[in-house]
C-alpha cells in the first residue's frame, strides 16, 4: 500500500479508541439529575396527579453506549492494521483470521443480548406511555426527562473524534480509501452518530427515551450484521492457517 505515515496512523488509532471509551462511559456523564419538578409540570399539563413523586432522576439512555458496538469494530480493524507493523508478517497472517473469528462470535453474542434487553425495554416504555393514567405516570417518572443537552455535547465530541479518526487515517495512507469495507464501516459509524442526534431532536422531550432506545435496537442489529460479515470473511483465513499448520 505504499509508505504508511505512522504518526498520523497512531493519532487515528487513538481517536477511534477514545470514541469507544467515551461511548462506553457516556452513562457516567449523562443523566442522574433531579427530574421531580419537570415530572410534576409534565403531569399537570396532561391532567395527571403526581404530587407524591420523589427521587426521580434523568435516565442516561442506551443509544450512545450502543454506538460502541459498531465503533469497536472500527477500532479492532485499525488496531489489527497497526499490529501488522510490529508483529511478524507470517504470525500476523495466522492470528488475524483466528482473532477475527473469535471476536466476531463474541460481538454477535453480546449484541444479541443487548438487542433483547433494549427491545424489551422499548416495549415496556411504549406500553406504559399509552396506559393512561397510571402507566403514563410510571413512564414519566422513569423515562420522561431525557438529558438531551448532555447527550448533544457527547455526540458532538464523538463526531469530532470520528472525523479526526477518518481524516488522519487518510493522511496516514490515502489508499485506505480503496478499502471499501473500511470506508463503509466508517460511513456506518458517522451515519449512526447523526441518526441518534437527529432522533433526540425530532420528538418532544418526554418521548426522547423511546426514540433513543429505538436507536439502540437499530445499532445492535447493525453491529450483528457487521459481525456476521467479519465472521464470514475470517473463515477462509482460518482454514488457510489450519492447512499451513497441518502441512508444516
Amino acid at each position: 500500500m505504499g509508505e504508511l505515515r505512522k504518526p498520523f496512523f497512531v493519532i487515528a488509532l487513538i481517536a477511534i479508541g477514545l470514541v469507544v471509551l467515551v461511548e462506553l462511559g457516556s452513562s457516567l456523564f449523562i443523566g442522574g439529575q433531579d427530574a421531580r419538578e419537570a415530572l410534576l409540570t409534565q403531569a399537570a399539563k396532561r391532567g395527571i396527579q403526581a404530587t407524591n413523586a420523589s427521587d426521580i432522576q434523568q435516565p442516561p439512555g442506551r443509544g450512545i453506549p450502543y454506538l460502541a458496538l459498531i465503533d469497536v469494530i472500527a477500532f479492532y480493524t485499525v488496531a489489527l492494521m497497526g499490529a501488522s507493523l510490529i508483529v511478524p508478517k507470517k504470525l500476523h497472517g495466522r492470528l488475524q483470521g483466528l482473532l477475527t473469528l473469535i471476536g466476531s462470535i463474541v460481538l454477535i453474542i453480546v449484541s444479541l443480548i443487548l438487542l433483547i434487553i433494549a427491545f424489551i425495554e422499548l416495549l415496556i416504555m411504549v406500553g406504559l406511555f399509552f396506559a393512561f393514567p397510571f402507566g403514563t405516570i410510571a413512564y414519566l417518572a422513569i423515562w420522561g426527562f431525557f438529558p438531551r443537552g448532555d447527550a448533544a455535547i457527547i455526540l458532538s465530541l464523538l463526531m469530532f473524534l470520528k472525523l479526526v479518526f477518518a481524516g488522519f487515517l487518510i493522511l496516514a495512507q490515502p489508499r485506505f480509501l480503496q478499502n471499501k469495507g473500511l470506508v463503509a464501516l466508517i460511513a456506518t459509524s458517522l451515519v449512526a452518530n447523526i441518526v441518534v442526534a437527529f432522533l433526540h431532536g425530532l420528538v418532544p422531550i418526554i418521548l426522547v427515551s423511546i426514540v433513543d432506545d429505538l436507536a439502540a435496537v437499530i445499532f445492535a442489529i447493525v453491529a450483528i450484521i457487521w459481525a456476521v460479515i467479519l465472521l464470514i470473511g475470517s473463515i477462509p483465513a482460518v482454514v488457510k492457517s489450519v492447512r499451513v499448520s497441518v502441512g508444516g
